[in-house]
């Protein structure tokens, strides 16, 4: 009963890690950084989360349906020196709009590339999309050879200023991001999605469109993806064909701080944005501590080490106590001569 309970409320709330991580994390970073909670402080801080965040909520409906996704940083550079060759610091309005538009697409056409051999053409996920991410790398070498560019002056104003209901615009991104999430749960796809990634082969076997599934999972991928390369790309107000080679192990790190299982079909997407916010303040710990850069790296693969650890060292401990106590009455009957009956004290 006890490990029935258990493993129940572990299942359904595989985020109680990451609450609890990110309470510490934040803690930690208010004793460096006392205006953390102030409002230009605190808006600081989301619009240089933002870029993660919505790489790993694209992450995470991939790893939902068992994949893993290795080109998002390379996609997000694709956007990002596009934007920055193409539109130049005296860019309109209208031409602001329409190559908005058109990286969006970009992105989703990148995602598609990889959901087309992963989906149709069987290839492995990890090994396809590592192979694609040194395609888009060396599209966005091929665009932006040297790290420079610029963008008109209202777009990084507005991602820099703008704060709806006095609120960080990251924050009206992330419920827009969960709203949709929630929405899609209750429908067809939402199910679909978490059956092909918990059993791919169940699924196929009761008509879901595991291919059609797959192959939009990187689609979704891509798009997110590009609306990460634009926030980057409005944050830095610059470009560079590497900005985003570190940004894809954040995104899978913040997927499994998120308690979504790399193997698929358990968790969400509010676990890895949750993942991604503390992944931030790690890095800012760091940084206000004044330490080497390699702690970061290591930081954050101890966390994901203890993320996956965590609900296995538990469980370990839960069973280790109830054999424990489970042995104490046989125990107890061994010392009183191998003789016990019921409502009686064994003979002395």
């Amino acid at each position: 009963m006890n490990k029935f309970r258990w493993s129940t409320f572990s299942a359904r709330r595989p985020y109680l890690f990451t609450l609890l991580l990110l309470v510490v994390c934040m803690a930690v970073n208010f004793v460096f950084q006392p205006g953390l909670f102030e409002r230009n402080t605190l808006n600081s801080n989301m619009r240089v989360f933002l870029p993660s965040i919505l790489l790993a909520a694209g992450q995470a409906v991939v790893v939902l349906a068992g994949g893993i996704d290795i080109s998002v940083g390379a996609i997000l550079s694709i956007v990002n020196t596009i934007l920055v060759t193409q539109l130049g610091a005296g860019a309109s309005t209208g031409r602001t709009a329409e190559l908005l538009a058109f990286v969006l697409v970009i992105g989703m056409l990148a995602g598609a590339i990889n959901g087309f051999f992963i989906a149709y053409l069987r290839l492995q996920p990890i090994i396809t999309t590592y192979a694609t991410s040194f395609l888009f790398g060396g599209i966005a070498l091929a665009i932006l050879p040297y790290p420079g560019g610029a963008i008109p002056a209202a777009l990084a104003t507005f991602y820099r200023n703008t704060t709806p209901l006095g609120l960080p615009l990251a924050f009206l991104v992330i419920f827009l991001m969960l709203a949709a999430w929630a929405l899609t749960q209750r429908t067809r796809y939402g199910r679909y999605l978490y059956a092909v990634g918990g059993q791919p082969d169940a699924a196929y076997a009761t008509a879901v469109p595991v291919n059609g599934v797959q192959f939009s999972t990187y689609v979704v991928s891509g798009f997110m993806a590009a609306l990460a390369g634009i926030a980057i790309t409005m944050l830095t107000s610059s470009g560079s064909a590497g900005i985003g080679d570190a940004l894809t192990l954040t995104s899978i790190s913040a997927v499994v701080i998120g308690g979504t299982a790399l193997r698929g079909g358990v968790g969400g997407v509010a676990g890895p944005i949750l993942g991604a916010v503390i992944l931030g303040f790690v890095r800012n710990i760091i940084s206000f501590a004044n330490v080497s850069l390699w702690w970061q790296t290591f930081v954050n693969a101890a966390i994901i080490v203890v993320a996956l650890a965590a609900p296995g060292i538990i469980d370990l401990f839960r069973r280790v106590v109830y054999e424990n106590i489970k042995d104490i009455p046989a125990a107890r009957r061994r010392s009183a001569g191998g003789h016990s009956v019921p409502g009686q004290r064994p003979a002395a």
